[in-house]
């Protein structure tokens, strides 16, 4: 009997040597842990947790503070992005708000410092008074319906909309300004009625924009298309000019918000960097995509993708 009493008590003793040993070893790996978790977030660093356990219950904490880590890192990747997007466009504001206003400015010094300007100089000056301050309140109305679409705020009622209609309807509104620049226009449109699910005025915008954009950056090609096409379930609207184009570097950033192509500050390219990044939120309203397919001088796409409706 006392044989087995002390038996039981070496077996009893054994089994706390080995738990107190287990849990000195899982002590100094948690110790690890918040260590190095601590390090790794003051360094901002990529590294992640790495350390060998018998335990599945660690195990499973660790992957899961590692996906943590993963997702903290892109967080602040983000806001990183963020923050310089946002000094961009700042800056960009600012030179767009300030060349109209420096040009009104002068204008208004030279009327009030030559009293004896003849009428219709006078008459000339404040033409380009009005037509600068046009400027500015358009870039700002542009600044809020970019804001608001980004927001949320804004949306979009959805009905069915006659694609051909909407796109005769625009390529018919620049096709004076085309022909004024000798530019060729090929019109593919199918006779038969073309219908999606979408906004009729959102849809105007879109088209508005993505003409001026290659009439304002295609003209060199000398051509500019406007294709509608379908297959069962999306209709598609393509843009298409033989212009200079948007070389591969530059072609996944062409929506982002105040991205320009670096010429597109000059007096001939001048443009707010807005119109591709409404055109993009608005066909993301409807449902829709947009994508770009570029070769200088050679033929520069944009095609949107509608959902398409067919009744």
């Amino acid at each position: 009997m006392t044989a087995v009493l002390g038996g039981a008590i070496c077996l009893l003793m054994l089994v706390i040597a080995i738990q107190y040993r287990r849990s000195r070893h899982h002590s100094r790996q948690l110790k690890y842990i918040h260590e190095k978790l601590n390090d790794i977030i003051s360094r901002n660093s990529r590294e992640r947790l790495l350390l060998f356990s018998s335990s599945p219950e660690l195990r499973l904490l660790l992957t899961d503070m590692n996906r943590l880590l993963e997702i903290n890192h892109e967080g602040i990747a983000r806001r990183n992005k963020l923050e310089k997007s946002m000094r961009q466009m700042l800056a960009n504001i600012s030179h767009d708000l300030k060349t109209p206003l420096t040009v009104v400015l002068g204008y208004i010094e030279t009327l009030l410092q030559d009293g004896d300007m003849e009428a219709e100089e006078r008459e000339r000056l404040l033409g380009m008074i009005h037509r600068k301050a046009g400027e500015v309140i358009t870039l700002m109305n542009t600044f809020f319906d970019l804001a608001k679409l980004e927001s949320g705020d804004r949306e979009l009622p959805l009905s069915r909309v006659e694609a051909g209609e909407v796109c005769r309807r625009n390529i018919l509104a620049f096709y004076d300004t085309l022909s004024a620049k000798g530019t060729e226009v090929v019109i593919e449109i199918p006779d038969e009625p073309c219908y999606m699910r979408g906004n009729d005025e959102a849809l105007d915008r879109i088209l508005s924009n993505l003409l001026s954009n290659a009439i304002m950056y295609g003209a060199s090609g000398g051509v500019l298309g406007l294709r509608l096409y379908n297959d069962k379930n999306t209709v598609y609207i393509e843009i298409w000019d033989r212009g200079k184009g948007i070389s591969a570097d530059h072609q996944d950033k062409v929506f982002e918000r105040l991205y320009t192509l670096e010429d597109s500050r000059n007096r001939v390219y001048q443009g707010s960097g807005l119109g591709l990044t409404i055109t993009k939120r608005l066909t993301e309203q409807m449902n829709g995509t947009i994508s770009l397919v570029s070769k200088p001088f050679v033929r520069t796409a944009f095609t949107a993708a509608f959902p398409r409706i067919n009744f």
